[in-house]
């Protein structure tokens, strides 16, 4: 309430004020609050209703006994030559007592302090006997009036309606019938009876609509139950379903891709798949094995028994198909190794390989055997041109020799007595024809 701050101008002076309750400005005290005599300080510190009773006959407090001692007589001072610092607003206390500190005399300190206190208690009166604390401002002061004005005017407003309310229910007290009040009382009597009889009755509907409630919850938990189960079994069955039509799927796929492997075989032609006859510059090649040696090229033996061995392979494999049955000889593929037996000396053997040298070149079986191999595949010609008087072969076959028909040369098969170009030449021929045998092999047996 009571604030104290330092006098800049005059050292030691503190000045001591009140500040406002609601806006916290500091307030100055009119200057009626330093001429107050006692009947006016009894009259401001009076209580607003006073009820209190004593015996028989009701008395006014006005001012509690520690404020009404007399203060006429205080003597005068000045206010600046003081310093003032209020107890209540540093530590609130309740005896609004105030020190105050300074170089006047006695009489002033105490004259000052009675003062403070006298106002302190004056404020705290009023805030007491009202809801608004106090000091305010002029104002703060205007506008709690406003507010005052307006609740007063609602309040009167409520007491207007009040009484005129009042005044209708006495103007219809005096018109009441009390005999159709009973007979209506009588009414809801036996109305709230039969509504009391109906209420137990709902009451005995809802207790058997609770027990048949619990009975259709259980029944219908066991159906969630069994729709749950049977969702259950239904997915299980929905995931073998699938796995069964993704094994149904991989089988289809694999059967298509077999059909499709199968269908391919069919047209592929064995023979043209097993044994690729073709030429490499003056050589020819059957699985680009060369057959044959030239001074230019000389090709290594292991190529060309390897070469032989392929020969004899397919040629065989061509008689077995035809059914034929060779005369004089019989072809032995076997590898780099293969030979020709002769039939009317089993212990003879004519090798299809060699590995060269001065003694290979004066052995006669290398060449018997090659002149063994023309006699076998013209075996295999005279065959074919009894079931089809229109297969011919490029070159001519006769007792070792091979014939160009466009050139009317012949070559010797034989490497003895003979040149390597000969020779090389004499085997391409020999592989040409044997290619264009198994090209008709290939047509006839296609399907």
């Amino acid at each position: 309430m009571a604030s104290s701050r330092p006098d800049a101008g005059k050292g030691g002076t503190t000045h001591v004020m009140f500040i406002c309750h609601r806006c916290n400005q500091p307030l100055k005290l009119d200057s009626s609050f330093n001429e107050l005599d006692k009947a006016q300080y009894l009259e401001l510190s009076a209580p607003l209703v006073v009820n209190q009773v004593v015996g028989e006959e009701e008395t006014i407090d006005l001012i509690p006994a520690s404020i009404s001692k007399p203060h006429e007589d205080l003597p005068s001072c000045n206010e600046e030559d003081v310093k003032v610092v209020s107890a209540r607003s540093a530590g609130e206390s309740s005896n609004h007592d105030f020190t105050l500190l300074g170089e006047s005399e006695n009489g002033a300190t105490e004259y000052l302090s009675r003062k403070l206190e006298i106002n302190t208690y004056l404020f705290d009166v009023m805030s007491g006997q009202s809801e608004v604390d106090h000091p305010l401002c002029e104002e703060c002061t205007d506008t709690l009036l406003d507010q005052l004005d307006s609740q007063l005017k609602i309040t009167e407003d409520e007491c207007k309606d009040y009484k005129e309310f009042l005044e209708k229910l006495d103007r219809e007290h005096d018109d009441i019938d009390e005999g159709a009040l009973d007979r209506e009382l009588l009414q809801l009597t036996a109305e709230e009876t039969a509504l009391q009889r109906q209420l137990e009755d709902l009451e005995a509907e809802n207790a058997e609509l609770q027990t048949q409630l619990e009975i259709e919850k259980q029944h219908s938990k066991q159906l969630d139950d069994n729709e749950d189960n049977y969702y259950k079994e239904y997915n299980e069955y929905k995931r073998q379903l699938l796995e069964y039509e993704d094994s149904q799927r991989s089988v289809d796929n694999q059967l298509r891709y077999a059909q499709t492997q199968l269908d391919k075989l069919k047209k592929t032609n064995v023979f043209n798949a097993t044994f690729h006859i073709w030429h490499s510059g003056h050589f020819g090649t059957i699985n680009n094995f060369r057959l044959g040696r030239l001074p230019s090229v000389p090709v290594e033996w292991n190529e060309i028994n390897a070469a032989w061995g392929q020969t004899v392979l397919l040629l065989n494999a061509l008689v077995r198909k035809m059914n034929l049955t060779l005369q004089r000889y019989r072809l032995v593929p076997y590898g780099s190794h293969s030979y020709i037996e002769a039939l009317s000396d089993k212990s003879k053997e004519l090798p299809l390989y060699g590995s060269g040298g001065f003694r290979f070149f004066w052995d006669s079986k290398f060449d018997q055997a090659m002149v063994a191999f023309l006699d076998c595949l013209q075996q295999f010609k005279e065959e074919v041109e009894k079931g089809d008087s229109g297969f011919c072969l490029p070159y001519k076959m006769d007792k070792g020799r091979i014939e160009d028909t466009s050139s009317a040369q012949s070559y010797s098969i034989k490497i003895q007595f003979n040149s390597e170009e000969q020779w090389t030449k004499a085997l391409k021929f020999t592989l040409t024809n044997l290619k264009w045998g198994l090209a008709w092999v290939s047509s006839q047996f296609a399907n």
